[in-house]
């Protein structure tokens, strides 16, 4: 089922995520739809909250080669009460945008890996470091996890640009 996405400009993607307890039918039947609902809006990721759940889940499709060589996105992957650690010294630019802010693309520095701690949807322990864009995917969706966007790591010398677009994304998601 695709659920209805939870837009900027909405106070609640500002709050923290709760760890999940227990990995019941209900948290498998959220992970399924959130994948479907992510699919349906052409993202790469999204996170429990963007789709008005407090809790610690989050799905990503990460880019694979095909053996012709090109980029796709691979099957998904999906992360419980992560937990980032060891973020590399090294970082890369790299423009970002989010399924809650339709339209907004932001330059935002990041760790080029980072080590992931988490659960998957078996409730199996993932200890991982992950690199690249994959690893860029699980920073992005974990910081919504604690009510952070994107834009609040944007590069300094793009937010004044970025505020007028904020306003004009809230006039529209307002409108309907």
């Amino acid at each position: 089922m695709i659920l209805p996405l939870v837009y900027y400009g909405n106070s609640f993607l500002r709050k923290k995520c709760l760890p999940i307890k227990e990995i019941k039918e209900e948290i498998k039947e959220l992970a399924a739809n959130m994948i479907e609902t992510m699919d349906a809006y052409n993202g790469v990721g999204l996170a429990a909250i963007q789709v008005g759940v407090l809790l610690q889940l989050l799905v990503i499709r990460p880019e694979v080669v095909t053996s012709a060589g090109e980029y796709a996105l691979g099957n998904p992957e999906i992360y419980i009460n992560t937990v980032l650690t060891l973020p590399s010294e090294k970082t890369e630019i790299m423009r970002e945008g989010c399924l809650s802010l339709p339209g907004i693309r932001a330059d935002v520095q990041r760790p080029i890996s980072v080590h992931v701690e988490a659960l998957d949807i078996n409730g199996n322990r993932i200890s991982e470091t992950f690199t690249g864009f994959k690893a860029r995917q699980i920073m992005h969706e974990n910081d919504h996890l604690h009510g952070t966007l994107f834009i609040d790591r944007a590069l300094p010398e793009q937010k004044k640009a970025l505020d007028l677009e904020l306003r004009e994304l809230k006039r529209r998601l307002k409108q309907g």
